[in-house]
């Protein structure tokens, strides 16, 4: 009875509207009161949850990627981009995926991906005659490889909800994150030109040469060596997870104010702002997460979700399937660190008993946040992207499918090919469990 006092008012709360941080403290509360519990047991367990020192990567790599979106990288990114694949059919829909996929790499945020990208690319796509529904996808599904990048906070996040259940170590979820990345922007160029073809979207211009390539490249660089620095770093062991995050913000700084001398005292004290909103909403839900956590673990949710799902069937690739259904079904209700927080431990243990590991569950889970963050009713990613391009949800939907289907078509490949999240941790001996 407990149990069911915790899912339906959660789901209750949800419905009403209540954002989803106090609806897992109220649902939390509620079974509390319900089971005869002191009510201090909800605040020491989210007390407990924000006091972890890896927690100092979170806001370092916020804020590194605020610095970045304010910063003026996103211009330079566009042009390195735009020397490169400009010049093919539908040339400013390849160079937006290209550019994403590089400033996501510099960000580590979707949100920040499509708010700097789609700034730049989606007024000038539809000046150069592209519909505002096509640059609104393009933009919006290349954005979200900023999920599964180096300086992505998620990464922390996934690594964090693991404990108890497996121990995953950063440095395993950041390389298990290269490939799927890549093959995540493959498939999106993949989309953007099949959709131009289609559309019959002109070729406009010639290969610029490589002298420009080189140019734009140089100019892009120090923005870029972010990732470097970060890969490098860690794998080399001059720093920490944590500790890289906070090299993140110093190069930032050093990138922004020396070197490109772009980022202004206004726009610092704005990147300084939304870091620590952003930073405050990610604890809070770190801190009640614990708390929702303790209470899963306690009425064994994690069990009964597997023995329900195994009631269905035995079948490792049927097991997946749901996983991955569920997954996408409820992060287009929930943020994408909610999602992590609280999904994790339920699927994670079932994942395991399967035979997928743990480093690879964390890509899965992570391409899976990453589209619900293009779907409402949540859809953040998506619906930043219409209010720049000036176009309704509706009708971007009604043009999404190419774009959903490289999404889903890379979410397949790494669930059911583990080689493309475990070769490369497996090839420099970083742990997958």
């Amino acid at each position: 009875m407990e149990l069911a006092v915790l899912s339906l008012s959660f789901l209750a709360l949800l419905v009403l509207g209540v954002p989803v941080a106090f609806s897992i403290g109220l649902a939390s509360v509620a079974t509390v009161l319900y089971a005869g519990l002191p009510v201090a047991v909800v605040f020491q367990k989210m007390v407990g949850g924000m006091q972890i020192f890896s927690f100092l990567a979170i806001p370092f790599f916020v804020f590194a990627g605020e610095l970045m979106l304010y910063g003026g990288i996103a211009q330079r990114i566009v042009r390195f981009a735009n020397s490169l694949v400009g010049h093919v059919r539908g040339g400013l829909g390849m160079s937006n995926v290209v550019g994403c996929t590089l400033f996501g790499g510099v960000a580590g945020s979707p949100v920040a991906d499509v708010s700097a990208m789609g700034s730049v690319m989606i007024p000038l796509m539809k000046k150069e005659g592209y519909d505002a529904d096509y640059a609104v996808n393009v933009t919006t599904h290349a954005a979200l490889v900023g999920a599964l990048m180096p300086t992505s906070h998620n990464l922390i996040i996934f690594t964090l909800a693991t404990t108890g259940i497996a121990s995953v170590s950063v440095l395993s979820l950041i390389l298990a994150g290269l490939i799927p990345a890549l093959l995540l922007t493959a498939c999106n160029l993949a989309a953007a030109y099949w959709v131009a073809i289609k559309r019959g979207y002109p070729i406009r211009g010639a290969f610029p040469g490589w002298g420009e390539v080189l140019a734009a490249f140089i100019g892009a660089l120090p923005g870029l060596m972010i990732v470097v620095i970060i890969l490098v770093g860690i794998l080399s062991g001059v720093f920490t997870a944590t500790e890289s995050a906070a090299t993140a913000v110093m190069w930032a700084l050093l990138v922004t104010v020396l070197v490109y001398r772009s980022l202004s005292w206004k726009d610092f004290l704005k990147a300084c702002a939304k870091a620590c909103k952003t930073t405050g909403i990610v604890l809070l839900l770190i801190g009640i997460s614990s708390a929702f956590g303790y209470f899963m673990a306690l009425y064994e949710v994690p069990q009964k979700t597997g023995e329900l799902m195994t009631s269905v069937s035995s079948s490792p690739w049927v097991i997946f399937l749901m996983i991955n259904v569920l997954l996408f079904l409820l992060g287009t209700f929930l943020d994408m660190a909610a999602t992590i927080l609280i999904c994790t431990p339920i699927f994670l243990p079932i994942a395991m008993e399967f035979g997928m590991s743990p480093v690879q569950f964390g890509i899965v889970m992570l391409i899976n946040c990453a589209l619900g963050l293009n779907t409402p009713p949540v859809g953040t990613t998506q619906f930043i992207g219409c209010a720049i391009g000036g176009v309704s949800v509706g009708e971007v939907m009604r043009s999404i499918l190419p774009f959903y289907g490289a999404l889903i078509v890379c979410l397949m490949l790494v669930t059911y090919v583990p080689l493309f999240s475990t070769w490369l941790p497996t090839l420099l001996n970083a742990p997958l469990k």
